[in-house]
């Protein structure tokens, strides 16, 4: 059974973080993991591509606009949820992957919102030890009100 405190993180959400979507980090990105897909650097093959335009990698959606601290893509919600379930007695963290469902290209230019949610948390008991799983959903979308994208992350504390 979950801690009460825990429990009330359940359907929370966070606060929307502007990003911006910049051609050139589009780029850089590409080169840092070796993708020389033209989609994302050459304008004139992207255009006449289905796209009509450069495109992001699968899982690139930009920088934040505005943002304090140092790591800019650490959600406070997810810092938040992690000190909560830490409280109630789960202090060890193991990442427990994230899963992306796309549903439009992300292009150069574009301005996203991303909304992150707590979609559930659940306690498992394998051999005698308690853990939790925590997943955080973020939706992302696009200046036309499309949702292009959900990222899934998954947090497993002990």
């Amino acid at each position: 059974m979950l801690p009460e405190e825990v429990a009330k993180l359940i359907g929370k959400t966070g606060d929307t973080a502007i990003l911006e979507v910049e051609r050139g980090a589009i780029k850089k990105l590409a080169d840092a993991v070796g993708d020389s897909n033209p989609l994302y650097w050459d304008e004139e093959y992207a255009r006449a591509s289905r796209y009509g335009g450069i495109i992001a990698p699968p899982g690139f959606f930009g920088w934040p606009v505005r943002w304090t601290g140092n790591m800019p893509l650490l959600l406070p919600l997810r810092l938040e949820v992690m000190d909560i379930i830490a409280k109630a007695g789960y202090s060890r963290i193991l990442d427990g992957g994230i899963e992306y469902e796309f549903f439009h290209p992300v292009y150069a230019g574009d301005i996203l919102a991303s909304v992150p949610k707590v979609t559930s948390i659940t306690e498992r008991e394998p051999k005698g030890s308690k853990m939790l799983f925590s997943v955080i959903e973020v939706t992302y979308i696009n200046p036309n009100a499309d949702i292009v994208a959900k990222a899934r992350q998954t947090l497993i504390h002990r």
